[in-house]
């Protein structure tokens, strides 16, 4: 019989359906891994998160579901991805959000701890837990003063991680994730409703895109880089928590203006702001002291603000070119 030991490496993903769920899913198979993801329903996963991963079904507010796919894994590695997380969320439904995003990495732990102890387990956590701090930038030391249900559910999970790695000796750890875009982000992020709008005003499809405001700023970087650091963070000696970021922010306006002009647009001429979009006041800069990660995990973004700009807005005029080349054919 094979031994546990010598068994496949097998990562789990919970909420592989997410842009960093595609990343991370590549970034473990490219390594050997055996990946298994999991999602509300596998109906809606994405074609390229497919390609190479087991898909599983799983209500994270079921724990007996929990412990039914830890026990019969046991993975070397539990990345826990799912939230509710779009800007609609932050406040919509407080017991929801709760519930998904503190309650159930409750469940996942303790299903960790009851069926397999050497699994390494990565929660991602969210720079939203600092969001009312008066200390720019933020590290692993700042204190935590969320504003909404999001951020405040993300506290409560990073807060159990800790407990249960002084309590059970588990190899627990939480990523602070600074704001990481990608050409796959969901359009209910303000990064990417920017580079569709390029790409339509580009198209002749549109004329306007309307913001909240032009001065928010954030520490922008590349999902595929941050999945890169949570990898990292499993394979050291010890489980620590990391901030993950770039350390440096952009306003929303030099976002727009990058993006227009990878267009060969002036943004000044199709924005409308709207001061009713703002989504909350911003008490200090959101960015990230990412030194605890360059030092211990000798990491650092491969990808800078300008070229992930860039990446969104040809992905999105390529994308949108195929839908109308299907249109056409079609008709």
């Amino acid at each position: 019989m094979k031994k546990y030991e010598d068994s496949p490496k097998i990562a789990l993903i919970i909420g592989v359906n997410g842009q960093d769920g595609l990343y991370l899913s590549q970034h473990l198979k490219d390594r050997g891994y055996r990946v298994v993801g999991t999602t509300r329903s596998t109906d809606r996963v994405s074609a390229n998160v497919r390609q190479g991963i087991e898909l599983v079904s799983l209500d994270i507010r079921n724990s007996n579901e929990i412990d039914r796919i830890v026990s019969k894994l046991r993975p070397i590695e539990l990345y826990n991805l799912a939230a509710r997380s779009s800007s609609k969320q932050l406040f919509d439904d407080p017991v929801a959000t709760t519930e998904v995003n503190g309650v159930s990495v409750i469940r996942f732990l303790e299903a960790i701890r009851k069926f397999s102890p050497r699994t390494r387990f990565c929660q991602a956590a969210s720079s939203e837990i600092f969001a009312g701090t008066t200390i720019s930038p933020q590290d692993e030391t700042t204190p935590f003063r969320p504003v909404n249900a999001y951020g405040a559910a993300k506290a409560l999970a990073f807060n159990i991680v800790n407990a249960y790695r002084l309590q059970h000796g588990l190899f627990a750890c939480s990523a602070i994730l600074f704001n990481h875009e990608s050409p796959n982000r969901s359009d209910d992020f303000v990064t990417r409703k920017i580079t569709r709008a390029v790409a339509r005003i580009k198209m002749g499809l549109e004329s306007t895109l309307t913001v909240g405001s032009l001065e928010s700023r954030r520490d922008w970087g590349f999902a595929g880089d941050y999945v890169v650091a949570m990898w990292l963070m499993l394979q050291q000696p010890v489980a620590e928590d990391f901030v993950i970021a770039t350390g440096i922010s952009h306003s929303v306006r030099t976002f727009c203006r990058v993006a227009f002009a990878r267009a060969g647009l002036d943004y000044q001429d199709f924005l409308r702001v709207d001061p009713n979009w703002i989504a909350r006041k911003e008490h200090v800069e959101l960015r990230g002291n990412p030194t605890k990660a360059w030092e211990r995990l000798k990491w650092r973004p491969a990808v800078d603000f300008v070229e992930l700009v860039h990446r969104m807005v040809d992905s999105d005029i390529d994308l949108l070119k195929s839908q109308i080349s299907r249109t056409m054919i079609m008709d």
